[in-house]
């Protein structure tokens, strides 16, 4: 996984440019509107989710796997903000609480023990009260039916990464003992693509 990512961000550098995912502005209001301030973003990438927090007055960790996605943020941010290099799988970089988490996008590109213990760490990683927001690939998005199906609900594509596909119950499998608040569908992008599909995630929600 460290390999496909370091050489994705060296040939691709800014691959998803500078907007943020849709559910960005939505989390950040979350947050706003509960007094969070200490964020963690787990698969921080270069930064592109990040910087709506950031300019919001957000404190921000982030944990990426690829140095050169690391490199491309600190032209952005600087020594703004914190970046520890590695696996989510490695959890936990550092003996802090955070009243916020927000992990867009790489949940469902984990085995079933790396998904377990990444929700884990990540409560474990939580203020009381504090919230955190998985979006994660839905079962209704079309890419569910491309590729090789390797178990239940996880296809492996041809680019060689394999996803995992949620719906209602393995979410609640997942995520109920962790405080879930509400898992329901939205897509990406909001806006008109012209011919390219509308992506189906699941905007996930638990409170500690």
């Amino acid at each position: 996984m460290a390999e496909f990512w370091e050489k994705s961000f060296q040939s691709n550098q800014e691959m998803w440019g500078w907007e943020p995912a849709d559910s960005v502005a939505e989390t950040v209001e979350l947050f706003k509107g509960h007094g969070l301030t200490k964020i963690l973003i787990p698969g921080f990438g270069y930064g592109r989710n990040a910087k709506m927090f950031h300019d919001n007055g957000f404190t921000v960790t982030g944990i990426e796997i690829s140095e050169t996605a690391i490199d491309l943020a600190k032209r952005q941010f600087g020594e703004s903000l914190k970046i520890h290099h590695g696996s989510v799988s490695s959890m936990p970089f550092d003996n802090k609480l955070y009243d916020g988490i927000f992990c867009y996008s790489l949940i469902h590109l984990l085995g079933p023990a790396e998904r377990s213990k990444l929700i884990a760490d990540c409560y474990n990683q939580l203020e009381t009260n504090g919230y955190m927001v998985f979006v994660s690939i839905s079962k209704n998005d079309f890419r569910y039916l491309e590729g090789e199906k390797v178990s239940e609900d996880t296809v492996k594509k041809s680019y060689g990464v394999t996803l995992y596909f949620y719906g209602p119950e393995s979410i609640q499998s997942d995520f109920g003992k962790y405080g879930l608040v509400e898992a329901r569908e939205v897509t990406e992008s909001k806006e008109n693509q012209g011919n390219k599909p509308i992506q189906r995630f699941w905007y996930i929600v638990c409170k500690k």
